[in-house]
């Protein structure tokens, strides 16, 4: 079956703008904590995700939906075959409740289990990242594409260093920190996965990566970086491909460049395990 994906796009565009509107005139944001004390939630992000979902679903009621905040309640649900939107209301909810302007609405539809339309709006600077599979990336229109960097050297990288919060991550982000401030130009963190993303796929950062994330974080910013030539890959140690549904990514400008990060990543993971079993073997 051939799906009008450019009607897709259009509608969910149109859709993306609107809420982006809703965020720009926000107050009394009720802000809840969700499972954990950095992990934030608005009466913003159950809104907007509720509209995107309703209109969508009134236009298209034999697609799927896997969204943040009803996937928070229920659970995130296997990913079918079935064309299914994947939305992020807010990312970078904090951000957005101390009024720094890095937060976006982000909306991907994947289709056969293939990402294939992602719209990233930052509403805050005007500025709306879009891809459709095969036909490129664009800002506001215009084509973008990465920087193209190999050498790690000279690399500005993001590391979305918040979940270090988590006991489950703090070990693998210090490790794998301390390796990396050691080769590259500088470390940035920003608070937004998409946002960091798509700065990869125009150029102005060279990498970025985050463990630990979850499918709406990566579904419409990583069909943008590789749309504009980037690359996309798992950090797991495990060596396994990129897994939308269970993303620990980092997208780089270039394949050459991903290869290097990997390259430090295994070493810092090998100090990582080493340490800790000295410290069992003398507990």
């Amino acid at each position: 079956m051939d799906h009008p994906v450019k009607e897709y796009f259009d509608y969910a565009l149109q859709l993306v703008k609107e809420a982006g509107k809703v965020l720009l005139t926000a107050e009394d944001y009720q802000v809840e904590c969700k499972s954990e004390v950095y992990d934030l939630v608005t009466v913003y992000d159950r809104r907007i995700e509720e509209v995107l979902v309703r209109k969508l679903k009134e236009k298209w009621p034999d697609h799927k939906f896997i969204g943040e905040e009803e996937s928070e309640a229920s659970g995130i649900p296997e990913l079918t075959d079935d064309p299914t939107w994947i939305i992020d209301p807010i990312d970078g909810t904090a951000n957005f409740i101390r009024q720094l302007r890095m937060s976006a609405v982000s909306v991907g539809l994947v289709i056969r289990k293939q990402q294939t339309l992602g719209i990233v709006y930052n509403p805050f600077t005007n500025e709306c990242y879009t891809a459709i599979k095969g036909q490129g990336a664009f800002l506001n229109g215009k084509r973008i594409r990465t920087n193209g960097e190999t050498d790690i050297s000279k690399v500005v990288f993001a590391y979305e260093i918040s979940l270090a919060r988590n006991p489950k991550y703090l070990d693998l982000y210090m490790y794998r920190l301390k390796h990396l401030m050691r080769v590259v130009s500088g470390i940035r963190s920003f608070g937004t996965a998409v946002i960091s993303a798509c700065y990869v796929a125009d150029g102005r950062l060279d990498a970025y990566q985050c463990d630990g994330l979850y499918p709406w974080d990566v579904a419409a910013a990583g069909l943008i970086v590789t749309e504009a030539g980037g690359h996309i890959c798992d950090t797991s140690d495990s060596g396994k491909a990129f897994d939308l549904m269970d993303p620990n990514f980092l997208v780089a400008a270039s394949k050459a460049l991903a290869d290097e990060f990997l390259i430090h990543e295994k070493k810092a993971d090998e100090e990582r395990i080493n340490a800790k079993n000295i410290k069992a073997i003398f507990a």
